[in-house]
């Protein structure tokens, strides 16, 4: 088939594997990279798609689309010169699991809402696994280890809600955070070496509260991280303007500034 008469999207998909391929056979730097160099590298590149999206920049997310997009092609090229894998073998493999999970769409499956399907998805991924493996799998197995650990709570959470195990409504969560601030409470006060175990129930408690809400709490504290420091900036910024040097103010004077922060954003 003549590559002008392709779909546009197949002819740019081509186009880079064109370029991977020159890329991997002429140029030094790329002619080294291995799984394990590319890793670290991938990971920075899905930071900063997080941090496009983030910031609602959709150049920014555009751009860190095709670094992720380069990075996927990269390793399936490694993974054809090492007899393993091709980009069509990943392809396909995507494509097909899609389809299997997805009974709703290509087979006779009915679901009523959003959360019949996720259950029907974590269902199957059980099943797939089990079939392969000859034994049962525990739901929470395809919880990465190497998650942050805010992330990690929100998978553990939604794969637990998955096969049915969650909380019928948020006043229960809520409840729940409450009584998680009291032990915390309890165990401060009593200078007990049980305050790290019972911050974390808490902060595993608040995580949950926030599914409830529909929010999520990594990009929530993400945002707030960068509210603060927008808000610190300022009174940095605000207070040399004004003769005055950090670490030499008194709480209150500093306090001035952030509220005048406040006030901007």
């Amino acid at each position: 088939m003549d590559a002008s008469t392709l779909d546009p999207r197949a002819a740019a998909f081509l186009r880079l594997l064109k370029i991977m391929d020159e890329l991997r056979e002429q140029c030094p730097w790329d002619r080294k990279q291995t799984l394990e160099t590319l890793r670290p590298l991938t990971i920075e590149e899905t930071y900063e798609l997080g941090d496009a999206i983030l910031e609602r920049d959709l150049d920014g997310v555009k751009k860190e689309l095709g670094d992720i997009l380069l990075h996927m092609v990269f390793y399936a090229r490694i993974g054809a010169e090492q007899g393993a894998f091709d980009i069509t073998d990943v392809l396909h493999g995507i494509c097909d699991k899609l389809i299997h999970r997805h009974p709703h769409i290509y087979g006779d499956v009915k679901v009523a809402d959003e959360q019949e399907v996720k259950a029907n998805w974590e269902k199957i991924k059980l099943q797939e696994k089990a079939g392969k493996e000859g034994q049962e799998k525990s739901v929470l197995e395809g919880v990465p280890r190497g998650l942050p650990s805010m992330v990690k709570a929100i998978r553990i959470q939604d794969k637990a809600r998955g096969v049915g195990f969650d909380w019928e409504h948020r006043d229960q969560v809520w409840d729940k955070v409450q009584e998680e601030m009291a032990e915390l409470r309890h165990e401060v006060d009593s200078d007990s070496p049980k305050q790290a175990d019972e911050l974390g129930d808490l902060l595993f408690s608040v995580v949950n509260y926030a599914r409830f809400l529909g929010v999520d709490p990594d990009e929530a504290l993400e945002r707030t991280n960068r509210k603060f420091i927008r808000r610190f900036q300022y009174l940095e910024r605000e207070s040399r303007k004004d003769g005055k040097v950090m670490g030499e103010m008194t709480l209150a004077e500093m306090d001035t500034y952030w509220d005048r922060a406040k006030e901007q954003a």
